[in-house]
């Protein structure tokens, strides 16, 4: 059976990229070897490195842009070097499946190049659904849309094997994709528990405040931080509440916009920014606080995808408060409460509701825990990763 393995990555360096990793090595631990081209990210800087036997291959990328413009050069620049290094990884490794993971969906360019040239096997593994997110970006079915829907379909039909990270995709694989159910396998995104645990909580994170509210994850615009920021100020004006601190992990291309908002809305005093942080200090954060917060926005983009940050909430068994959507409450289901969708003032009321519940804080953190341990960490994923490569295989 095949084992030399090339995984590709744009939108996040490695190892940072969690669930990357854990795919990573897992395919080690079954006897793969494994190379990843990913781009390079603060603290990921090096060109090439191996950390646990898997092949490291970075490349620089641009700025951060939240604009048309800004997500073509940085495509381009991906395609330029991830052209570049799978054809370095040829020569010195070689591989015979390429694991391609979106967004964006261009890396079917690189995956059918070497699929008609070399006869590799190909594995679609899929993040995002990428005209969803467009559409919840910009508001706008226009040429890129219809662009990003031609390239999808291309994706889709260069790979042997898809992997979808919830139900939703896989519909969609079946759908739009036009997949046999045979070649598509649900592989979500939990993380692994024997190393994502609790650990002891440190106060200084709450400032002198009596709660801590904590958020994880990208910052864009679909992830609805903006929101957030809007019922901050109204648990603080309105509420008057001065004894909860807001603390927002993680970056994305509206960071700066949103610390801007803060000071715009006058509770930068309430709310920390902390940028992207290390995972020892991250457990250390999530474990601090009273309750976790999902602001991304109600539409159909946020409404069918797993947010990795749900499951990492209910890892650190934390209660969570988000929206009401689909794959949201299928993931969290009890360990959660569900505003109504894009109500801030709603939304406010049941973070204020849960801090004053402790019993029931309580109980929702050892649902969202146990449901982690039973049925949604990676361990269980596992079988599932593997089963797609002996399929892709076979195709």
């Amino acid at each position: 059976m095949s084992n030399k393995v090339l995984i590709i990555v744009e939108n996040l360096p490695v190892p940072f990229d969690r669930r990357v990793w854990m795919e990573a090595t897992t395919l080690i631990k079954a006897g793969y070897e494994v190379s990843v081209i990913c781009p390079k990210g603060k603290g990921f800087e090096e060109e090439y490195e191996i950390i646990d036997q898997v092949h490291i291959y970075r490349h620089p990328m641009p700025p951060d842009i939240s604009s048309v413009s800004g997500y073509l050069r940085e495509y381009c620049t991906a395609l330029f070097w991830e052209f570049r290094l799978a054809h370095r990884v040829w020569r010195e490794r070689g591989f015979d499946i390429v694991h391609i993971c979106n967004p964006p969906d261009l890396m079917f360019l690189v995956a059918g190049w070497f699929k008609l040239l070399k006869g590799v096997r190909v594995i679609f593994d899929h993040h995002d659904i990428n005209l969803e997110m467009y559409e919840a970006k910009y508001g706008r079915r226009d040429i890129f849309y219809y662009g990003l829907s031609l390239v999808e379909r291309l994706t889709f039909a260069t790979a042997d094997v898809v992997i979808s990270t919830n139900e939703s995709y896989l519909s969609v694989a079946l759908t739009r994709g036009c997949k046999n159910p045979e070649d598509v396998f649900v592989v979500r995104s939990g993380p692994d528990l024997s190393r994502f645990q609790p650990v002891s909580p440190n106060p200084i994170y709450r400032r002198g405040r009596k709660y801590l509210v904590g958020y994880v994850g990208v910052m864009g615009e679909p992830e609805g931080i903006d929101y957030l920021l809007q019922s901050v100020r109204y648990i603080v004006y309105e509420k008057k509440r001065h004894d909860i601190q807001f603390m927002l992990i993680g970056s994305g291309p509206m960071f700066e916009k949103l610390q801007a908002l803060s000071k715009e809305l006058e509770v930068n005093e309430f709310v920390e920014f902390t940028g992207r942080i290390p995972d020892n200090e991250l457990l250390e954060r999530l474990s601090s606080c009273d309750v976790c917060a999902n602001p991304d926005k109600k539409m159909p983009y946020n409404d069918r995808s797993t947010m990795n940050k749900i499951m990492e909430y209910m890892a650190m068994g934390k209660p969570i408060v988000q929206f009401d959507l689909l794959e949201g409450r299928r993931s969290a289901e009890g360990a959660s409460v569900y505003a109504k969708g894009n109500d801030v003032v709603d939304f406010a009321n049941n973070i204020l509701e849960l801090l004053e519940d402790v019993e029931r804080r309580q109980q929702m953190g050892e649902l969202g825990r146990k449901r982690m341990e039973e049925k949604l960490e990676w361990r269980h994923q596992v079988s599932k990763l593997l089963e797609a490569y002996k399929k892709a295989w076979q195709r």
